[in-house]
């Protein structure tokens, strides 16, 4: 009997398939699941070039290289009726779109953390006035305001010929803002060069600092050094390039004529609209998650800092915001997201914008509306894909990593 238990035990189990592995079952899911969405895509694909063929409908990509015929409002490249394409009004239309989500963005943020401060003030009347706000901005529809700031709020500006002067050369009028342009002389490259010079003598200080900060516990002013390499060397190299050379960067200020305002630059109405009423909607919902990401801090952080003698904005600015930002990041990237989705009912008030560009004019023009459909969402989840990864890579730099 005991040779009997032995060989017994010194039996190899029996082996298992390779079915049961769960990993093996998991890749064996996925890659069943993208046969089955390719496919699908593939018989959808198919099918509609062969209704399209089959109604004689042209399909394809090749109408992008077609003269366009029409003008846009708002350009930031050379763009005309007769020379440009509907690929040219594809590029402007995208160009405006960024433009101005990465404008709101900026200002979105800046005015939802003041504003979501505020909310935390232990003044009556500022945390009263910043619940108001939020609570009236979010709760109204994004493109009724829209249509307020448009109609009325910009629409009883006067006519050109009656611009309010507003001095330094700018002058407001129903047709938008008009200030002096710009003129770039061939020697504004040492700006640039000044300019990426202090950005990146911006980053190693900041690093030195942290460093500096981590080893002695010394602080220094990251942020009044960034302001002055940043800004404060390229207008240094301004100035003396004014006084020893021609002056790298001239301006064009608007003239008036007798109907209309003759050079300078024009900032659309359109564009300032829909830029006002992005960023005050998407900073009340931006408050309302740095309200939450603050609370979410433990109270007796703020008491411990106070203890060493930090005064409350050094509390707010060194303990509690950096702590907060891990719970803030996640929801603020929604809002981005929104914010430049949003951007798309510009097509309500007629700010030339990818939506109303290339799925209006050229839409209706070209009548290609699936290559359009098609082109318009790819460029709406590119921009949505490319926000999210920069934002969860800042994510992970301010998580908090267990150990």
């Amino acid at each position: 009997m005991g040779s009997v238990n032995s060989v017994v035990s010194q039996a190899e189990p029996p082996k298992k398939s390779f079915l049961y592995d769960p990993k093996v079952r998991a890749a064996f899911y996925q890659i069943l699941l993208v046969v089955v969405v390719t496919y699908l895509f593939y018989k959808a694909a198919t099918n509609a070039i062969e209704n399209l063929q089959r109604a004689k409908i042209a399909s394809g990509f090749g109408f992008l290289e077609n003269t366009a015929g029409f003008d846009i409002s708002q350009s930031l490249i050379p763009f005309s009726a007769a020379g440009s394409t509907y690929g040219d009004a594809f590029l402007v239309g995208l160009l405006n779109t960024l433009v101005v989500a990465a404008i709101g963005i900026v200002f979105a943020t800046i005015l939802g953390f003041a504003i979501g401060i505020a909310r935390l003030s232990t003044n009556w009347m500022v945390a009263k006035v910043a619940m108001v706000y939020v609570e009236l901005l979010r709760n109204i529809p994004l493109l009724l305001q829209l249509l307020f700031w448009y109609i009325a709020v910009l629409g009883p500006l006067p006519q050109p010929r009656n611009s309010l002067e507003m001095g330094g050369g700018f002058f407001l009028n129903s047709r938008g803002l008009f200030m002096p342009r710009p003129i770039f002389a061939s020697d504004v490259s040492a700006i640039l060069i000044a300019l990426a010079i202090g950005v990146v003598g911006a980053f190693v200080f900041r690093h030195w600092a942290k460093k500096q900060q981590a080893a002695t516990g010394r602080q220094y002013r990251v942020g009044l050094v960034t302001l002055g390499l940043v800004l404060g060397l390229p207008i240094l190299t301004w100035i003396v390039l004014a006084l020893t050379a021609t002056n790298p960067i001239g301006f064009d200020p608007p003239r008036k004529g007798t109907f209309n305002l003759q050079g300078g630059m024009q900032i659309l109405p359109e564009f300032v609209a829909l830029l006002i009423g992005l960023t005050t909607y998407t900073a009340a919902f931006i408050a309302e998650v740095v309200r939450a990401g603050i609370l979410a801090v433990s109270k007796g952080q703020s008491e411990a800092a106070g203890s060493l003698g930090l005064k409350p904005g050094q509390i707010l600015r060194l303990v509690v915001v950096p702590q907060a930002m891990r719970v803030i990041v996640p929801p603020l990237t929604s809002q981005y997201l929104n914010l430049t989705k949003n951007s798309s009912l510009a097509v309500a008030i007629g700010y030339p914008d990818l939506v109303q560009v290339f799925m209006g004019t050229v839409l209706n023009q070209t009548g290609q509306a699936i290559e359009v459909v098609v082109i318009t969402m790819g460029v709406y989840l590119t921009i949505s894909l490319v926000t999210s990864l920069v934002m969860n890579t800042y994510n992970r730099r301010v998580a908090i990593v267990e150990r």
